[in-house]
């Protein structure tokens, strides 16, 4: 399954369309310390009819305040990169490699990452129950015009089917890394603000292992960096 790229897609495809419903502008905003790493939106079009159906009424997400807006597989990895390796600096008398996010990561172990992304992604988009069986019929559509890959459909027509649970969703990160990566995409997805998306990101966030300090600094960072 070519998952990387379609993750790619949706992302690319979903900062335009959160940024859009936000300012009522096309492009992107120059404001965007990660502009560069933003650009390139191929697809985008079609990338944004899936993502919107995601995403349902609630499409320009707040957090601290401002829209986050995240831009492809590459400034995923970037902002994830960034935030882990700030939690590694604060333990103290630790010496450890570098994170391997997916930025950084050759084909073969990037696409595992972005499988396990991409159903962190689907997964928090059930959080506050809005997908029905129109929608997901709706999302199926979408999917096929983005990837000729018959598999990759299949699972994602089964990812939206199943009963949300954050567990199962945890059991895709294999690295700690991955982990952040998992519960950064569920930022991009789950409004903070409603009381069963926070209680569904702290039970994922919980599930995924992550310490409580690596999960503040995932969320400053996505503050910081993609508002």
């Amino acid at each position: 399954m070519n998952t990387r790229g379609l993750l790619d897609q949706l992302l690319k495809s979903g900062q335009e369309l959160l940024q859009n419903n936000a300012t009522g502008q096309s492009g992107k905003s120059a404001g965007n310390p990660l502009g560069g790493l933003l650009g390139g939106a191929a697809g985008g079009a079609l990338g944004a009819g899936a993502i919107g159906l995601l995403l349902g009424s609630k499409k320009a997400r707040k957090v601290g305040g401002q829209v986050l807006t995240y831009g492809g597989l590459a400034a995923l990895g970037v902002v994830a990169y960034k935030a882990y390796s700030n939690w590694q600096q604060q333990q103290a008398g630790q010496v450890q490699a570098p994170p391997r996010t997916v930025d950084r990561l050759p084909a073969p172990e990037a696409e595992i990452h972005s499988h396990a992304i991409l159903r962190a992604l689907v997964a928090a988009a059930k959080a506050d129950g809005h997908i029905d069986d129109r929608e997901r019929q709706l999302i199926d559509g979408e999917v096929l015009k983005l990837t000729p890959d018959r598999e990759l459909q299949r699972w994602i027509d089964s990812e939206l089917h199943k009963p949300l649970d954050p567990a199962e969703v945890a059991r895709a990160a294999q690295t700690p890394e991955m982990a952040a990566e998992m519960y950064l995409a569920s930022l991009l997805m789950v409004d903070q603000e409603h009381f069963m998306e926070r209680a569904y990101l702290d039970e994922l966030a919980r599930q995924l292992d992550l310490a409580p300090a690596l999960k503040t600094e995932l969320e400053q960072q996505a503050r910081q960096s993609l508002g």
